[in-house]
Formats: C-alpha cells, structure tokens, sequence
C-alpha cells in the first residue's frame, strides 16, 4: 500500500471509533461488546492465517510479546477509555486525553530509548496538539470540571499510557511476523483482558437491536481489520514518533464527522485549530 495513501485512510478510519463508542453506549455494556468485537477479530485474522498457511509466532518470548502488544492496544487501552466515558467522562476530553499519545511515544523514544528527534518533529507535535484543544475548546468550556473524578482522569491517561507502550512493543525486532498470524495472537490477549474486565466491571445490559449488530460489524471489520492493522503497518514501516503523529489528526476529523452525521456544532475556532493539527502532523512527520 501507498505510503501516502495508508496515513490517510488510518485516520479517516480511526476517527470514526469515537462515533462508534458514542453510539454502542445505548445499546450494549462496552466491556462485553469489545470482548466481542476482538473474539470476532482474533476469528477473522486466524482464518486468514490458516487460509494462507502462514508462520506462526515461534517459542514462548514471541507469542508473549504479541499477547502483550494486544493487550496493551487494545484491551487495556479500549477497556478503560470506554468505561471512563460511562463514568461521565465527554468524548472530547476523552479525546484530549488521546492526543498527548503522540507525545507520550516521543518522551519513550527521547528518555528510555536514548533518540534525538528534530525539532520540527516536537514544533509539529506542540502545533498538532494546540490544533486539537482548538477543535474541542468549546465541548471543554461547557464541561463541569467537578463532575469528573481523578481516579476516572488517571484511568484515562493510563489507557492512552498502555496504547503508547503497546505501539511500542510493535517496534521490537521480536514482535516481527506475519501480519495476520501475528493480529490473531494480538487479539487473544485483548479478549483475555477484556473478559476479565466484562466479568469484574460489566453488565448484562445488551439490547440485541440490528443497530447494535451493526456497530459490531463496522467495529470488527473496518475499526478492527483494517484500522489496527493499517496501524500496525504503519509503526513496522515507520518512525514510531512521526506515526502515532498522525493520532492528532483524529479529533478533528471526528468533530467533523460529528457534525455532518449527527448536526453537532462546528465554530470558526475548531475549523482554524482543525487547520493547525493538520498543519502540525505534516510537520511532525517530515
């Protein structure tokens, strides 16, 4: 795939997973829908890997590896967002939360990997994520700062912690496989954490509506097959930094979304900070 064309389609698809989050919301408990939506993942990629007789991971330290990276992406990350936003947390802030993910991978490279990056690179970053409290500055004005609790914040920032740590993980010469066999271990270890969570956490509240089975379908395969593994491409092709980059593109993509699907708002400040995390992301991955 272009690797012009890919970036592009990544956020376009990943921007869509906060409309999908806020419309599962009514219908199911998000902790069984995910366990759900990675069950159906892990079958769609291991088929795939059986169909093409690929390579498995080999010996206990790789498959590990790709149990943690799932575990990581995905179950811990996905797991705790979501039931932050339950607790009363707004997407928009949620999605706040997620933009410091590109600085979080930047500070990983800098103080535990020993790298150097440009200054264009922390210039595009600082731009991006001032683009991106732009686009959500009124959602955040109309919040009640007292309504959110700390232990909901921090849970927050944590998932967006684990979703860095996971993307890391992906850069490691062991996690190198193929790209479905790999996915299929990948989503084992979501479900694995996700179960877990739904059986501490859940509820039995599943409405079994066609817009539900919908939701579930668009998650599975196009948030799922073809996002994640558009973002794994990314980060075995790519600098982890200017990739995860491209996160900073994704709330205002989703503002934008949001207004034509469902008629939100969309003040001249957010058109000019979606302008700047544009211009901030082009910057950052020079």
């Amino acid at each position: 795939m272009s690797q012009t064309l890919a970036p592009l389609l990544f956020v376009l698809i990943w921007s869509s997973g906060f409309l999908v989050g806020r419309g599962v919301a009514s219908h199911a408990d998000p902790f069984w829908f995910l366990a759900l939506r990675f069950a159906c993942v892990c079958t769609v990629f291991t088929v795939a890997a059986l169909w093409a007789r690929a390579a498995w991971p080999q010996g206990p330290r790789r498959i590990g590896l790709h149990l943690l990276a799932g575990a990581l992406m995905s179950g811990f990350y996905l797991g705790p967002s979501w039931w932050a936003m339950s607790q009363g947390m707004p997407a928009g802030i949620m999605a706040l939360i997620g933009a410091l993910q590109p600085l979080f991978t930047a500070l990983i490279a800098v103080l535990i990997q020993g790298k150097r990056l440009p200054r264009t690179t922390w210039l595009g970053l600082a731009l991006g994520f001032g683009g991106v409290t732009l686009v959500l500055w009124p959602r955040l004005a109309a919040t009640d700062a007292s309504a959110l609790s700390l232990p909901v914040v921090l849970l927050a920032a944590g998932s967006i912690l684990s979703l860095t740590v996971g993307s890391m993980v992906q850069k490691s010469p062991w996690a190198a496989s193929d790209l479905r066999s790999a996915s299929a271990v990948q989503n084992l270890g979501a479900v694995c954490v996700l179960i877990a969570m739904a059986c501490i956490f859940g509820t039995s509240h599943w409405d079994n509506s066609p817009m539900l089975w919908g939701y579930l379908a668009y998650a599975v395969l196009v948030l799922s097959v073809a996002g994640t593994t558009l973002l794994i491409w990314l980060m075995r092709r790519g600098e982890a930094t200017r990739t995860t980059a491209l996160l900073l593109a994704v709330p205002p993509l989703s503002a934008l979304q949001a207004w034509f699907i469902f008629g939100e708002t969309l003040a001249v400040i957010q058109v000019v900070g979606f302008v700047v995390a544009i211009a901030g992301v082009a910057l950052a991955r020079r």
